[in-house]
This record gives structure tokens, C-alpha cells and sequence, in this order.
């Protein structure tokens, strides 16, 4: 009895531990005080008192209930945070899902998902692994190959909010703005002397050191006048390729001076520079040129102007003509005296505080100095260390350099300059725009790199619904014609119709069609690369030799380079730039051709000949002699009877060792050789033109009277590309 009591009082001794370590465990955040375990050894049984001073119910059951519903809501979580696993053959499929990307959702190869689509209304020819699919051929994908499908539940993406740089608006202060020098560009033909003019307005010898006195890029001056006015000027190049070039030289100048030889009157980049200002709305001065030459003639210059809408003052109109001679200096002081007062009508004034913005001429890259650009600052200053955005590049500004490559402290609206500190290369024509700091112009370029890439896949996807539409309508018209069919049989026709499209497929890793150039093009600055790939996009002829364009960028021959065309094996063509020794033997090493050039018209006929290179050899065949069949008749050999016709030369002469062909009603019915020539009774190897002969073919073939022989010569000549770039 005893015994059992006692132990009924350790059972309450251990019911006791564990409410004092509910208590202590609920107390670390009711009371604040530490938590020790309740150590049960050190109160034996003996000593502990009879009458505890028990917690009140209802904390103590509080207290246990919190510790519960903390427990639960930590399982509740983990219930949530675990993936509900698919279920066995069930699909998680997503909007704009690529081929690859469904087969590794339902666990199958790519080639599983082509012959699914074989029995669809989609072009497999058009099919590749990254394509896109419509969301309705996905789900006919799964349903056919025997699984269910469970849409995936898509993050709905947060609107960007537009972190683009924009130009201040314009300030209407008189007190402001200030007077900025006016940027003059000159436009005219090629050769016509606007470099020549330049040279003698700056008396320095701009033109001697350009390739072939061709202006190769454009080039911003300065121009100091006697009387103090400075004149900016931009002399754009007049070849045909640069015509975007000129289109920039437009975009930014506040007049137009536009130069004509008097020898030459109106040529064809004379009209196209005509247009560029009107489109600008840019007022015009007319530089006629070369007028000390002897066959010089301004006059009918000014007459055939006026048939595009240029009049000179002396026929009524606004423009104003001043005849010169650029070589010799002459008038020249008359044309800039007239180029500052029409500057001093439109009254160009800017303002020069706050953030800078101007428009880049031209980005190049050094080789010490990184990127470059030449730009003209249009409002504010530019400063070192000013944070500049261009395109999806940004600078911070380390040095700044005049036209002569000294280093300037600022620039004001209207001055050119080139800058140095960009990251990458802007290209020539993009908005130069100030921000705060590095920060800001990282987030500018993070955005118009963004919206780029969204504009640019919001084009693809109006591309490949255009082709499913296109292909769907082609669907339709095939099910048509097979409606009379019942469902079994149109599969089955479909199927045998499209089978050959899954063994026709291209494979990866494919070598390179033999008839094609891969090209590799370096430029020294940007607008020569843009010139160059403007031509090549005018080239049409892809079914003689397909070209393709590998790389293309600014700067030196590289061994990058080189190592690039051995991949593709292509041909490397530099303009304005160079390969240092190194260079050239690892490419000699290699097989591969340097082609460095400082004219662009030289360079695309150097690419032409590459292109006739490429070319298979035709077959030319060359007339040696001509006869006529006279009679024919029939030689006996052995038991074979040979027939034999008797000709008479009449132009030329037949040679035995040469090929021959039988015209009968000006048809070819016969090509080979003969097995036998005589004169008389002897074999001959010759007959001249007038003598008769007996002759007899490789072929048992029947002679007429009135049939043609004929000798002739078959040679191998080079192809040429029908490419025409346009000059």
C-alpha cells in the first residue's frame, strides 16, 4: 500500500518538472526571464514540499497553446514553401515555350516533338530547336503524345518604370541664352574641292593627308575670322557610300554650304546633298569651285541649279552664290563673310548652364586612349569629369581634345570636341545627354538596353504569328482538298507527305557551304563601318556566292581576328587601319588574307575580285571551223558498215583533236569526236577552210545533206559577280 503511494508521488514529483518547464519556456517572452532546465535530481523526493506554488490554469494552458499554434503555423509553412510534385505523365507548360524547352518538360527528345508536328499546320522547315511554339500547339503536343498538361503559374511582371534620360526643356529667358558660333557643314560631290576649301579656310594641308583626296570621315573644325566670329565647320565626305554620313552632317548644322565645280556642274551627290537640306530645313550658299580653270563655267551652274529648286539672288531668290577657287585662295574671305551673315540673321543663340547634350559625329577607337567621339554640344558645358549617356554606353569624362589633339578644360554649345573616358563605343548620330552621376547612367543604359530587347521581341513575335497564320491558312486548304477522306486516312497522307521533312533536316555542327565568303571588316572609326555594311546590304547576289558577315568593329587587325576568320574560313578586310608584323606572319601561318585598304572604292573591288574567286569556272566553247555536209555515204568495216559524210570547209578549219558537233535544223543532236578525217584517200589531222574532206563520228549516226559540223574549243573561264554596289 505504501509503495503504491509512493509511487502515485513520484508520477506527481515528474508532473511537476514538466509544468516548470512549461512555465520557465512561456516566461522567456511573458516574464523576460532566462530559461533553465528544471533539474529534477537536485530536489529528491524526501525534500520536496508537499504544497508547490502552482501556476494559475489559465496561464499555464495559455502558455501551452501558444507553443502549439506556433508549432502548427511553422508545419502550415513548410506545407506551403513544398512543390506539389506532377502527377505521373502530366506536363507543366508555359506561354512562348521553345521546341527544346518542351521536350525536357515532358522528358522526351527534340525528335519526338517534330513527329508530333508532322500532323500539324506547321511548316517544319521553319522549325528549329529554340522556335518558339503557340500555346495551342503545345497542348496538342502533350494531349498526342498520350500526357495531360498543367499550366504554369507565370509571375506576373511588374511595369518597368522608364528610367530614360531626356533633354531639358527649352528655355525662353533672353537673359540665358548666349551667341554660339553657327555649324557650317559642306556638302557637295566627290572631288568637287570641299576638303580643298576647309584646307584653305584652317591654311592647313587637311587634304594631302587623306587617302586619295578622298574625305574618308567626317571632320569638325574650327575657323577663326579676322574679325574675331568663329565658324564651325563639318566636312562630310561626297562618295556615294557615305550618304548616311552626310545625313548627320545635316542633322546638327545650322547652314549649308554647298559646293559645285564650275567644270562639272550638278552631279549626282549634288542632288542627293540638295535634299538633305531641304529636309533639314537648313538655308543653302552656293561655293561654286574650280572657277580659275579655263572651261570653268558658273553660269550654267546657277541655270542647272534652278531645276532643283535653287535660285541665286541674281534670279530672284535667297541664295546666295559666290564664285571661288579653293586651290589658289580666291574669294574665300567673301564666302566666310557671307556664311557669318546669314549666321547673325538666324540669330543662334544657346544656352550654356545646366546638363550638357549635344550629337556625336563620329566615335573611333585608340589604341592608348580608348573610345573616342567627336560630338558638338548643342546646351551646357562639358567639363572634365561631367557623366555623360550615349545609345546603351555612358562615359565619364577624363580628357577633352580640339580638332589639333590638344586638351581644352570645357566645351560651349557650338564648339566641337572629341571625349574620352566612354566605356564602350557610341555610334555616330547618337544623342550625347548629361546625368547626376555614374549611378544614373547605369540605370539609363540598364533601361534602353531593356527596352530594346523588348521592342525587339515584341517584332519577333509579330513575325512568327504572321508565319503561323500564313502556315495555318496553308493547313486549311490541304484539309480541304482531303475533307471527302475520313479522319484515319487524312492522317495517314499527311504523315507520308511530311515523313521526308524529318530526315531532310539540317543537322547541327554542319560544315559551311563551300560558296561562301565570310567576311571580317575593321574601320577605324564607326561611320567607315557603317559606309561599308550599308554597300554589302546591298548585295543580291546570293545565288552565285552567299557572303556573310562574321565580325565587324573598330580598331587594329587583332589576333582575335585572325583566329576568327580560321574558324569561318573568311578573309579579313581593314580600311584606315593596320596589322603590325606579328599580325601578318600568324596570318601567312594560317592561310588567311589581310586585305587593308584606305579608299572604300578600292576596297569593294578587291571584295569583288574575292567574290570571282568563289565563283565555279564556266565552260566557254570557241568556234575553230565550220563545214557543210555535201554528200553522205557508207563505209564497210569488217562487218559494220560506218557512215561517212563528205564536207566542205567553209570558215575556219576542222581539227582532229579538237571536239566537234553535229547541227541538223539548228539542233544539237551530236557532241564528241571524230574517229576518222581524210583528204581523198590519207588521213589528215588538219583541212583548211575550202577543202573537202570525208569525216566519220565516234557514233554510229546518220548523216543529211545540209548538216553542220562544227569545230570547236572548250576553255575554262573565271565567273564574275553580277553584284553591282552602285558606283
Amino acid at each position: 500500500m505504501n509503495r503504491g503511494l509512493l509511487l502515485r508521488f513520484e508520477n506527481l514529483v515528474q508532473l511537476r518538472g514538466a509544468c516548470l518547464q512549461l512555465r520557465a519556456l512561456s516566461s522567456r517572452k511573458v516574464c523576460g526571464a532566462q530559461w533553465k532546465p528544471v533539474e529534477l535530481s537536485a530536489h529528491p523526493v524526501g525534500s520536496l514540499p508537499l504544497h508547490p506554488q502552482l501556476w494559475p490554469k489559465h496561464r499555464l494552458i495559455s502558455a501551452v497553446l501558444s507553443q502549439c499554434r506556433h508549432l502548427a503555423t511553422k508545419e502550415e509553412t513548410k506545407k506551403k514553401k513544398k512543390k506539389i510534385p506532377l502527377t505521373r505523365g502530366e506536363v507543366e507548360i508555359r506561354q512562348k515555350m521553345t521546341v527544346e524547352e518542351l521536350a525536357q518538360a515532358m522528358g522526351k527528345d527534340v525528335d519526338h516533338i517534330y513527329e508530333v508536328l508532322l500532323y500539324t499546320d506547321i511548316n517544319l522547315d521553319s522549325v528549329e530547336p529554340d522556335s518558339i511554339l503557340h500555346e495551342d500547339h503545345i497542348k496538342m503536343i502533350v494531349q498526342k503524345s498520350g500526357m495531360k498538361y498543367k499550366s504554369a503559374k507565370l509571375k506576373e511582371e511588374k511595369e518597368r518604370k522608364n528610367l530614360d534620360a531626356v533633354k531639358r526643356q527649352v528655355v525662353s529667358y533672353p537673359a540665358v541664352l548666349t551667341p554660339r558660333p553657327p555649324v557650317v557643314t559642306i556638302l557637295g560631290h566627290v572631288d568637287h574641292g570641299k576638303t580643298t576649301l576647309l584646307d584653305s579656310l584652317r591654311k592647313t594641308q587637311v587634304a594631302s593627308m587623306e587617302a586619295g583626296g578622298i574625305t574618308q570621315h567626317i571632320g569638325a573644325f574650327i575657323v577663326h575670322m579676322p574679325s574675331g566670329e568663329k565658324i564651325t565647320f563639318l566636312d562630310t565626305p561626297g562618295h556615294a557610300a557615305f550618304s548616311a554620313m552626310r545625313a548627320r552632317g545635316t542633322d546638327v548644322t545650322d547652314i549649308v554650304i554647298l559646293v559645285v565645280a564650275a567644270e562639272d556642274g550638278v552631279m549626282q551627290q549634288t542632288i542627293e546633298s540638295i535634299q538633305l537640306a531641304k529636309n533639314a530645313g537648313v538655308p543653302l550658299i552656293l561655293a561654286i569651285n574650280k572657277c580659275d580653270k579655263p572651261e570653268a563655267d558658273p553660269e550654267r551652274v546657277k541655270k542647272e541649279l534652278l531645276a532643283h529648286d535653287v535660285v541665286c539672288e541674281e534670279f530672284g531668290g535667297d541664295v546666295q552664290a559666290v564664285n571661288i577657287s579653293a586651290l589658289k585662295g580666291e574669294n574665300l574671305m567673301v564666302l566666310a563673310e557671307a556664311t557669318v551673315a546669314l549666321a547673325e540673321m538666324l540669330e543662334l543663340k544657346a544656352d550654356a548652364t545646366g546638363l550638357v547634350e549635344g550629337t556625336i559625329i563620329e566615335s573611333r577607337k585608340d589604341k592608348g586612349k580608348g573610345p573616342l567621339t567627336t560630338a558638338i554640344i548643342q546646351r551646357g558645358t562639358l567639363r572634365k569629369g561631367c557623366v555623360l549617356v550615349a545609345g546603351k554606353t555612358w562615359a565619364k569624362v577624363r580628357f577633352l581634345f580640339d580638332e589639333n589633339g590638344k586638351t581644352v578644360d570645357a566645351a560651349s554649345p557650338g564648339i566641337p570636341v572629341e571625349i574620352m573616358g566612354w566605356k564602350e563605343s557610341p555610334s555616330a548620330g547618337d544623342e550625347i545627354l548629361e546625368v547626376e552621376s555614374e549611378q544614373r547612367a547605369q540605370e539609363v543604359v540598364a533601361w534602353r538596353t531593356y527596352a530594346e530587347q523588348q521592342e525587339k521581341m515584341k517584332k519577333d513575335l509579330e513575325v512568327i504569328e504572321a508565319k503561323q497564320k500564313e502556315h495555318r491558312l496553308e493547313y486549311e486548304k490541304k484539309q480541304q482538298k482531303l475533307a471527302h477522306l475520313t479522319w484515319r486516312q487524312r492522317k495517314a497522307v499527311l504523315y507520308k507527305a511530311n515523313k521526308h521533312l524529318m530526315f531532310s533536316r539540317p543537322k547541327e555542327g554542319t560544315e559551311m557551304d563551300e560558296n561562301t565568303l565570310s567576311l571580317i571588316v575593321k574601320g577605324d572609326v564607326d561611320g567607315s563601318i557603317e559606309a561599308i555594311l550599308n554597300i554589302l546590304d546591298s548585295y543580291d547576289c546570293e545565288d552565285e556566292c552567299k557572303l556573310d558577315i562574321v565580325y565587324f568593329g573598330m580598331g587594329d587587325i587583332t589576333e582575335n581576328d585572325v583566329s576568327l576568320a580560321e574558324a569561318f574560313n573568311g578573309v579579313i578586310f581593314g580600311f584606315s587601319v593596320k596589322a603590325n608584323e606579328s599580325i601578318k606572319k600568324l596570318a601567312d601561318k594560317k592561310g588567311i588574307k589581310i586585305k587593308l585598304h584606305n579608299i572604300i572604292y578600292k576596297l569593294i573591288e578587291d571584295l569583288k575580285d574575292e567574290l570571282n574567286s568563289r565563283l565555279p569556272p564556266t565552260v566557254v566553247e570557241t568556234t575553230i571551223g565550220e563545214a557543210s555536209v555535201l554528200d553522205t555515204f557508207s563505209v564497210t568495216v569488217g562487218k559494220n558498215k560506218i557512215p561517212v559524210a563528205g564536207c566542205r570547209v567553209h570558215k575556219g578549219l576542222l581539227d582532229r583533236k579538237m571536239k566537234f558537233k553535229l547541227i541538223r535544223n539548228r539542233d544539237v543532236i551530236w557532241k564528241g569526236c571524230l574517229s576518222s578525217l581524210k583528204h581523198h584517200k590519207d588521213d589528215v589531222q588538219v583541212i583548211k577552210t575550202g577543202m573537202d574532206c570525208g569525216l566519220s563520228l565516234d557514233k554510229n549516226l546518220d548523216f543529211s545533206i545540209g548538216d553542220e559540223i562544227i569545230c570547236y574549243e572548250e576553255k575554262e573561264v573565271q565567273q564574275t559577280t553580277s553584284w553591282d554596289p552602285g558606283f
